[in-house]
């Protein structure tokens, strides 16, 4: 069979190599003929690859031969070249450390080890016979040199540690299975004596199982059924025990890499569970051994004895629906996916292709044909649209024809389809991005920041010097290529801050079947090394143990190329692995890193994320071509003072919260850098603030510590901030708990002026009396002079322990801001009732332990896309003095409250309450159900006897909590009005012995959870074991998560 990437491969190894071979490498004295010899042969070959990959296609096994010599010398060259290209860095790091930048003059024979020279000498004149060998044969072969030109990438919509194929419960749109969706609910929603009952949604690959599964999950009216939800993608034939491990994974997000015995993790799932009526979904699921099914089943209902319980499970296999349905004894059939109609297939290309715009007659010209390809297949119509949007429409018929309308019958039509769209991705790069996919077990997700870092490191993004794209902007761009072709699916988390990607388990079957070069070794599998075919990419997932590990990468030590492995490696294997250029190196024990490290000099990317390591040799300073160093969140304490060698280096991923950690010295050094998660301002010369000035790529998020080491507001300046254009959040903090009283923070604030693109600013420990002119009185303006900028992109805005801050001036253009949070400033006394008049945005304000807070007399009108109001821990403010204007706020769905000022006059009632604006949220909750608030959180006073008998009104409340009402005794009979509340909470009543009476109880038909802690007096009458006419459990022994302490 015809190696599908192996093209793509050699080409993109050629013009790596090509790149390598720059004027730089060639000045070394000795090398330059003979490095311009090797690329004019490597630049004859590339000519002729277009004529080679049609041969191959053909079955000419002469041709497929000569292209795996050809990829073999292809990867040598690379090597070769790129240790030439090494030693120059290094030269170049040296002369910098001496001081001497005469760059044109560093490769002099002088300065170069002898024995260095002659071995290079050897290697490349035996790398360019080796071409010379292969051009001749591409000649005898008949292989025509033809000019290649590179397609121009098309413009493609925005785009906003690993386990085997995850899929996610988040909801996806969905196209012609309403129907479907009904009849599912239904089922699911009858009522039903078993513990657990089983439903199989079964149906080929591509039909959208997983989309309809998602669209049941997420359906409302399965939340009101089901008090609990799990979702598990099984993706493989998992042991039983790792599918308990998975469903408490999902209940418990910190057990989710749980140790133990399966008794220890049943019993905590069994915790989590409770008495709920819970809702299980197994997707992709391909074992069908019914005696584990009958284990997993009879454990399930051993753990939770409520009826009513019920599992979804999506398979492509007959046996396994038929399985889990015997061992249940379910009386439904396993529910069979059917092809969607022509006009919903049709829908789904249309989008893809021209979105909401009217069909061009181009694609009405097509579109029987098309749908007849589509073949009922939702993932088939997705994949096409993408095919079709990325090609002009005068290429739609030609595609159609020539290639669409030729798939053969019968077959793997989707795979057909699949491998269609990769043969047409625009560029070889793009499709070696797409084949290294198969490095990650299906379902893996990706962070779209670490993808692209590891394509930058294998070379798939060379920088394009005419367009001035940098490597990552590159990435970005294949990423929106292959998210239009559907080769990819994006997956954006619920704070929208981070995004990330899957393939489907059907892609990833392809992109596996075209990586010959791909090695994956999970926990039990045996591997016996092949020759014939080198393994460039190795994947090891507790491959036996040390010694067989040690033992298979030896054999492959030569050819390895990047190696993600799990588990620790000796100083010797890490030395024998000279060509890696990417490591992820998971260790279990070791925590020092090999020594060896700074011998494998084409590393570009090193990931010890996953591991134990926090010691770090020196070596690691000699690798000048690393481009990605991510270490661990908690171990690491210390990094080698030589970090400022490491001059390609462009992103570090570490976040030690640790305020005494020092930053390596010198790191304004790293010119490359653009991801620096936090900087620790110094005392001495290296590591003050001005390291940051020389930083001028970084981008995404920075957080500064130490601020009160900064002198004035001209050191501030030379941090250079307001140049950073790509940092999107930034951290400006201060020490707690300084001593003295003198402080120079507002200068220094002052010459910390950010970019206008900043998104997010947090301000911590500040003790300045107010803040620069630059936040708080920003006029309108888009120019970046020396007093003024705009903020006018800043979503989101934090002050934290700004204690000698006495009041915050209106905020001036801040239109985008969604976010504003004040914490602990107990400086504060008033806010302005307009200090938000321009956040027309604001989404959340939240205003928390402001001790000395009197007034905050906010207009609401002025901010009427609110959605949480939180004014909790601010004991002075008083009721009259708070926000007003709640009847304009329709879409608020949080308000926490409380307690407020008390001044003494009357202790019985709740009176304090009195003067806040009930009126208004009454008639903006009752206004319609769709704008009416869900969540109230209320905290009173130890002596208070009553509650606000205003929220009686509150009817839509689904969530209520009602904290430090100390004097009431019983709850009143109203709360029967709650009819929609499913969650209460009440908190630290010291005094209340009495629940709502039974009839009110009862009446709460939706109540699933009652928590009730530190209530001595109603915890003592809340148990079964309490009786006579003052016992209350009657009144709570029916809500299902009772939770008393």
């Amino acid at each position: 069979m015809a190696d599908a990437v192996i093209s793509a491969t050699i080409q993109v190894a050629l013009e790596t190599a090509l790149s390598l071979a720059s004027d730089r490498i060639g000045m070394l004295v000795g090398f330059k003929k003979d490095v311009a010899s090797m690329t004019q042969s490597l630049g004859f070959i590339n000519a002729r690859l277009a004529d080679a990959e049609e041969k191959q296609q053909n079955q000419d096994r002469v041709v497929q031969e000569w292209l795996k010599r050809l990829e073999e010398v292809a990867y040598d060259a690379q090597n070769v070249l790129d240790e030439l290209h090494y030693e120059s860095l290094r030269h170049q790091v040296e002369s910098r450390n001496r001081h001497k930048l005469k760059v044109c003059c560093f490769f002099s024979f002088s300065n170069i080890n002898l024995a260095f020279r002659w071995r290079m000498a050897s290697k490349v004149r035996d790398v360019k016979l080796k071409l010379k060998e292969i051009n001749q044969q591409a000649r005898d072969f008949g292989l025509d040199s033809k000019s290649v030109v590179p397609a121009a990438l098309p413009a493609a919509p925005a785009v906003g540690g690993t386990r085997g194929r995850q899929t996610d419960s988040v909801v996806a749109p969905m196209v012609g299975r309403a129907d479907d969706e009904l009849n599912i609910l239904e089922m699911l929603l009858s009522s039903s004596e078993k513990v657990v009952s089983v439903l199989p949604i079964i149906g080929m690959g591509g039909l959208g199982k997983t989309t309809l599964a998602k669209s049941i999950y997420n359906n409302h009216q399965i939340d009101e059924q089901f008090k609990k939800k799990l979702w598990v993608c099984v993706s493989k034939k998992v042991p039983i025990e790792e599918l308990f491990k998975l469903i408490l994974g999902q209940l418990k997000k910190d057990k989710k890499d749980e140790v133990g015995d399966r008794q220890n993790i049943v019993q905590e799932i069994g915790k989590e569970l409770g008495k709920l009526r819970y809702l299980l979904v197994l997707d992709d699921v391909w074992d069908d051994d019914e005696a584990l099914w009958h284990d997993f089943f009879t454990t399930l209902k051993g753990l939770n004895p409520t009826n009513g319980s019920w599992c979804l499970v999506t398979t492509r296999l007959g046996p396994v629906a038929h399985s889990v349905s015997r061992v249940l004894m379910m009386e439904n059939e396993p529910y069979a996916l059917k092809g969607l109609p022509d006009d919903h297939c049709w829908s789904i290309v249309k989008e893809k292709v021209v979105g909401r715009e009217e069909e061009p007659d181009e694609l009405k010209a097509i579109k029987d044909r098309v749908i007849k390809r589509c073949d009922g297949l939702p993932l088939a119509a997705s994949v096409i649209g993408g095919l079709l949007s990325l090609k002009r429409k005068e290429e739609w018929q030609s595609i159609l024809e020539n290639r669409l309308l030729s798939l053969s019958a019968g077959g793997d039509h989707v795979r057909q389809i699949l491998q269609l769209s990769f043969d047409n991705l625009p560029s070889p790069y793009i499709k070696k991005c797409f084949a290294y996919w198969s490095i990650f077990p299906k379902d893996t997700e990706m962070e779209g920041d670490m993808l692209i870092e590891l394509w930058m490191a294998e070379g798939f993004l060379q920088a394009d010097v005419n367009r001035q794209m940098m490597m990552e902007e590159i990435g970005m761009n294949y990423l929106r290529i292959l998210l239009q072709s559907s080769l990819l699916e994006e997956i954006i988390d619920e704070s929208e801050t981070s995004t990330s990607y899957k393939m489907h388990d059907l892609v990833h079957d392809l992109a596996e079947s075209m990586s010959k070069s791909t090695k994956v070794i999970n926990n039990g599998d045996t591997y016996t090394v092949d020759n014939d075919n080198q393994i460039r990419y190795l994947t090891i997932d507790s491959f036996g143990g040390a010694e067989d590990r040690e033992k298979l990468l030896e054999s492959l030590s030569a050819s390895l190329h990047t190696l993600f492995v799990f588990g620790d490696l000796s100083d010797d294997m890490l030395m024998k692995l000279k060509n890696l250029y990417v490591l992820f190196l998971c260790t279990e024990t070791s925590e020092e890193l090999p020594v060896s490290i700074g011998k494998l000099i084409h590393l570009r990317y090193v990931n010890l994320s996953k591991s134990s390591i926090s010691i770090f040799p020196d070596s690691l300073c000699k690798l000048y071509n690393l481009q990605t160093l991510t270490l661990s969140v908690s171990q690491v304490k210390d990094l080698p003072k030589g970090m400022c060698d490491l001059i390609s280096l462009r992103h570090l991923h570490l976040n030690n919260s640790d305020k005494e950690f020092q930053m390596p010295p010198e790191m304004g050094r790293l010119t490359c850098l653009q991801t620096l998660e936090f900087f620790n301002v110094g005392r001495e010369k290296g590591r003050r603030i001005g390291e940051l000035g020389s930083l001028k790529n970084l981008k995404g998020k920075l957080e500064i510590r130490n601020l009160e080491l900064v002198k004035d507001k001209e050191g501030a300046e030379e941090a250079k901030l307001s140049e950073k254009a790509n940092l999107f959040r930034l951290v400006l903090e201060w020490a707690p708990d300084r001593e003295g009283d003198d402080y120079n923070d507002e200068d220094v604030l002052d010459g910390l002026r950010p970019h206008p693109n900043l998104e997010e600013l947090v301000i911590e420990n500040f003790m300045g009396d107010q803040f620069p002119r630059w936040l708080m009185d920003l006029p309108t303006t888009t120019t970046l002079s020396e007093s003024a900028t705009t903020l006018s992109k800043l979503a989101r805005l934090k002050f934290k322990w700004c204690h000698r801050c006495k009041e915050l001036l209106p905020l001036q253009n801040f239109t985008s801001l969604k976010k504003l949070l004040i914490d602990k400033c107990d400086g504060l006394t008033n806010l302005l009732g307009d200090m938000l008049h321009s956040c027309t945005s604001l989404q959340k304000l939240q205003v928390i332990g402001c001790d000395n807070l009197i007034s905050f007399p906010l207009d609401l009108q002025q901010t009427p896309c609110l959605l949480e109001l939180v004014l909790f821990g601010c004991p002075k403010l008083k009721t009259s003095m708070t926000p007003k204007g709640f009847g304009f706020l329709t879409s608020l769905r949080l308000l926490v409250i409380g307690p407020f000022s008390d001044d003494g006059d009357d202790h019985e009632n709740s009176s304090i309450y009195n003067e806040f604006d009930w009126s208004g949220l009454i008639s903006s909750s009752s206004s319609s159900s769709s704008s009416a608030l869900r969540e109230l959180q209320l905290i009173g006073l130890p002596h208070m006897e009553s509650l606000p008998h205003q929220i009686q009104y509150l009817t839509t409340l689904t969530s209520l909590s009602l904290r430090d009402f100390g004097g009431i005794k019983a709850l009143p009979d109203w709360f029967e009005n709650f009819a929609a509340l499913e969650v209460l909470y009440l908190i630290r009543f010291k005094e209340l012995r009495h629940l709502p009476s039974e009839d009110a109880m009862r009446s709460l038909t939706k109540l699933n959870r009652l928590t009730v802690w530190n209530c001595p007096l109603l915890k003592e009458r809340c148990t079964p074991e309490s009786s006579g006419p003052d016992s209350q459990w009657s009144k709570v022994s029916h809500i299902q998560d009772l939770r008393i302490r």
